[in-house]
């Protein structure tokens, strides 16, 4: 569903990773829906940071694309604070009533490279900007990221499995290509076009956050049935970020809501 509206009056719903603006929930109440929220932990943090800068009666400026859903939750939280900057040149030209309480924050599926050159010109036309106390750009990314741009050292080609709506998917494309290697966003294995293998040695593949495991896997049985026989796992860090289970488990959720 697109729309709250389009859900039937007291079902269950979910709210997706992307997180949703608070007249979302409003709208869901009024319509006795049964919701479990799950919304990313670390878009809660971006959403919790808004407020925050709003009740201090900061200036804010969200990094982000427009129209992606993250966004769009985001500046619901406090619309009448917020300002959304999507390039560079944006950042140049974005006024604030006051110069010296601004906060920043950032969508949390940006490219590394390209939220900081618009942080750095936000950073030099307002010295005393706020920033959150922890980079707003999901590690997931980050880490995916500087991967592919270890692998485009050696891959002619790299695929990267991922929907074309998919902001964190669209930026592993852009880096694999900024970084020097021919780069593709699939949806799956049976996207792939054999005339893209002409002339490359080595491919790399990789996937969006969300991309389930079983469609790399498609990939690599793929190349492994042309006869590929060397395959080499790249990993930029070790992640160890682990986040709380919620108090109650989802069948526990719907037996709940289906007992009302």
């Amino acid at each position: 569903m697109d729309e709250v509206d389009e859900v039937p009056d007291g079902a269950l719903v979910i709210f997706s990773a992307h997180g949703v603006p608070p007249e979302v929930f409003e709208k869901a109440h009024l319509k006795n829906l049964n919701v479990i929220d799950a919304t990313c932990p670390l878009v809660t943090k971006v959403h919790s940071e808004v407020k925050r800068f709003a009740g201090e009666g900061l200036s804010i400026i969200l990094v982000g694309h427009e129209g992606h859903d993250e966004v769009v939750g985001t500046l619901g939280e406090e619309p009448g604070h917020i300002q959304l900057v999507s390039t560079v040149e944006q950042a140049e030209q974005v006024q604030v009533p006051d110069s010296q309480r601004v906060a920043v924050t950032t969508q949390t599926t940006l490219s590394v490279d390209d939220a900081t050159a618009i942080l750095n010109v936000l950073r030099r036309r307002f010295p005393e900007l706020i920033t959150p106390s922890s980079d707003d750009i999901c590690y997931a990314t980050q880490n995916r990221q500087a991967a592919v741009k270890l692998i485009a050292q050696e891959a002619n080609l790299i695929l990267v499995l991922g929907s074309d709506n998919s902001s964190n998917s669209e930026r592993l494309r852009e880096v694999a290509e900024v970084a020097g290697a021919h780069a593709y966003l699939i949806d799956n294995v049976s996207e792939i076009q054999r005339g893209w293998l002409e002339g490359v040695d080595v491919v790399g593949i990789t996937a969006g956050a969300s991309a389930p495991e079983n469609l790399v896997q498609d990939v690599v049985a793929c190349f492994q049935e042309m006869g590929v026989e060397e395959f080499e796992d790249v990993e930029a860090t070790t992640e160890k970020v682990a986040f709380a289970l919620p108090s109650i488990s989802f069948q526990e959720f719907a037996r709940n809501a289906a007992n009302r």
